[in-house]
């Protein structure tokens, strides 16, 4: 997808949310903009935003698996 379609498409999201670790909102910046997105509750946010929640996810998750080796 070309970065000016992400740009302008919108997608539906909802963030893991429990009563420990995942309770707070989540900021997010993309290209000086500022997101502060709720957990527990379906919000729609620019395709981008989505994008790098996805890659931070990604990360967190490579880097459980290797601590745990």
């Amino acid at each position: 997808m070309a970065k000016a379609e992400m740009k302008n498409e919108k997608v539906k999201i909802r963030l893991f949310k429990d009563n420990a670790r995942y309770k707070g909102d989540v900021f997010v910046g993309v290209n000086g903009r500022s997101y502060l997105i709720r957990r527990g509750d379906e919000v729609e946010v620019p395709a981008e935003v989505a994008e790098v929640l996805e890659h931070s996810a990604a990360q967190d998750e490579a880097a459980a698996h290797n601590g745990a080796l």
